[in-house]
């Protein structure tokens, strides 16, 4: 894996519960994030998923494997996109899930890109991918 200190951290309050998003991050990415049927994934620890996104008429690998789980509370994963993506590099997302009120608050950290402008490019990126988790789940 590349060096982690290259990396960020987004955070943002959400409506749907820990346990509604806990599912989002391990069992439905095509429910928001991914390419209809595109999503192969089990959620344990080692075990690796796939997923395409589908922008501008193009389709956009994302693969990884489950590195810690605890129900309710934190994902993380390893995350790779194709070679423009994290160049190469298996990056890791940590999701920290906190009940706040009716919803959740979502601490999600980003670490371990191969460059400043692929990590740049992802820190753009995953605000307005949690704003489209939020509205596509409800």
């Amino acid at each position: 894996m590349s060096a982690p200190e290259t990396g960020f951290v987004v955070e943002r309050d959400m409506r749907q519960t820990p346990a509604r998003l806990s599912r989002a991050w391990t069992q439905g990415f095509d429910e928001w994030f991914a390419a209809p049927g595109s999503a192969r994934m089990r959620a344990a620890v080692g075990e690796p998923y796939f997923f395409e996104t589908a922008f501008e008429g193009k389709r956009h690998p994302h693969y990884g494997r489950f590195l810690r789980l605890i129900p309710d509370r934190l994902v993380e994963i390893t995350w790779m996109t194709g070679t423009r993506g994290t160049e190469g590099a298996e990056t890791i997302v940590t999701v920290e899930l906190a009940s706040k009120g009716s919803g959740t608050h979502v601490h999600l950290e980003h670490k371990g890109f191969a460059s400043e402008s692929a990590a740049r490019q992802h820190q753009e990126s995953w605000p307005l991918v949690l704003e489209q988790q939020e509205k596509k789940l409800g």
